[in-house]
């Protein structure tokens, strides 16, 4: 059963009271300055409110208490996942992602599908999918232009999507491939307006909706087909990408496993590509960060190249909260909040806190390794607790291996000295110019 949003037709005066403090600014004006000004926004409220502040969104004017101190989000994430609904937060992305995909499940069904997904992602199939992702790497790195100026972030995500098709979903037919690519590009620049038709169903019968969804379907005639083929393969045992493992792990319909692979397209195409576009961008601005990569790159010391990656995530989240929904009336960071309350995890609060990381805007991938790690719940760019993201791993193994293909290769250079700013596209932080560089040969 749905729980209802506490919002402007669920809330009482009474219970509005007990909340804690927030803007008093129109709904509309929050929801515009949460969706493009975020990373200012919330700041400023935590500066005025304090540590736990509410927010009020559309639609119906829905109550959102955000958190920023990692006890409190300790809480949220420890809470049962039966009172806690990530699902129920996340409903937005239905049309986008289908009512199965594993972000929008909760209870039985979640532990059901996330149980069938682990082997996909445990240690040994990540080993095996690493010389696939690094194959794909040195091909995209050396077609880097030599000299001139350009957009690392559009080679990322062009980079990020061919290990989605290959290693993901296992197509690996050119003629296919070609076909997928231009489908699956109108898929994942999927608009922020585009999700509101998980709020406004009837929205979906009219254009920009009904244009999104007509790729969509396109999309997953290929990927049904692609199931069907996999499915009657005799030799699906010794196939190494993620679709494969999933159908020899698990117990799945079609569509089931339709929007896990779409959920898995787009939690793990733009974020991937952006954080590397955010990693480079301090690597070319450092010269000797830059080659301390280049040293690790060459000596295969791929816990500094990680470092570099979980630093990039850190310095620039890109992904700002994640959200749950109270089922019950539950109390939370010191307030008794009502069921249907939108708990929200402020990621980027939490990592650009200088109790939590001394020097806190400055890049420093050392802060990752030795026996001094950042304190638990201070760096949570994946989430936490029950609802981390299973894709995790794959994404720093994903970002080793690209950034050990680059940095092997070339020295990188920024267009411009002074740091790109981040600017909101869909719901990812990237760099407001795609991360402009330069590459020569080492």
């Amino acid at each position: 059963m749905t729980t209802p949003l506490l919002g402007s037709r669920t809330l009482d005066r009474e219970t509005a009271r007990s909340l804690p403090p927030g803007s008093r600014l129109p709904t509309l004006a929050q929801t515009v300055l949460f969706a493009g000004h975020r990373k200012t926004f919330f700041p400023r409220l935590r500066a005025r409110y304090g540590d736990v502040f509410t927010v009020r969104l559309v639609p119906g004017s829905r109550v959102v208490v955000v958190l920023s101190r990692p006890d409190h989000i300790r809480e949220v994430f420890s809470t049962p996942p039966s009172i806690v609904h990530a699902g129920e937060g996340n409903t937005a992305l239905e049309p986008i992602m289908g009512k199965h995909s594993l972000l929008l499940v909760d209870d039985d069904d979640h532990v059901r599908m996330r149980r069938q997904l682990m082997p996909a992602f445990n240690g040994a199939a990540l080993r095996g999918y690493a010389e696939m992702i690094a194959r794909l790497a040195r091909a995209e790195v050396e077609a880097w232009p030599i000299g001139e100026s350009f957009r690392l972030h559009d080679r990322m995500r062009n980079l990020t999507l061919e290990v989605i098709l290959q290693v993901v979903f296992g197509v690996t037919d050119s003629d296919r491939l070609d076909r997928l690519r231009p489908l699956v590009e109108k898929v994942v620049s999927v608009r922020p307006i585009i999700m509101l038709g998980g709020f406004y169903p009837a929205l979906l019968k009219f254009p920009p909706w009904r244009t999104f969804l007509r790729a969509q379907e396109q999309v997953d005639e290929i990927l049904y087909d692609e199931i069907a083929r996999r499915r009657d393969d005799p030799e699906l045992a010794e196939r190494n990408d993620v679709l494969s493992k999933l159908l020899a792990a698990g117990t799945w319909s079609d569509v089931e496993l339709r929007d896990q692979l779409v959920t898995l397209l787009l939690a793990g195409h733009e974020t991937t590509a952006t954080a590397l576009a955010w990693a480079f961008h301090e690597l070319a601005r450092i010269p000797d960060q830059l080659q301390a990569g280049q040293q690790a790159a060459d000596d295969v010391n791929d816990a500094y190249l990680e470092a570099i990656a979980k630093e990039a995530l850190r310095l620039h989240p890109v992904v700002y909260q994640v959200g749950r929904r109270l089922t019950e009336t539950t109390e939370i960071a010191g307030y008794r909040l009502p069921r249907g309350t939108t708990l929200m995890a402020a990621i980027g609060l939490v990592q650009g806190d200088e109790q939590n990381y001394p020097q806190v805007n400055e890049f420093h991938p050392d802060r990752f390794l030795g026996d001094n790690p950042p304190a638990p719940g201070t760096w949570i760019p994946f989430g936490g607790g029950t609802r981390r993201c299973i894709g995790a791993g794959f994404t720093l193994l994903e970002s080793t291996e690209i950034l050990r293909a680059a940095l092997t290769r070339y020295n990188v250079h920024a267009l411009r000295p002074e740091p790109e700013k981040a600017t909101p596209r869909n719901v990812t932080l990237v760099p407001s110019r795609g991360c402009e560089l330069i590459a020569t040969p080492r």
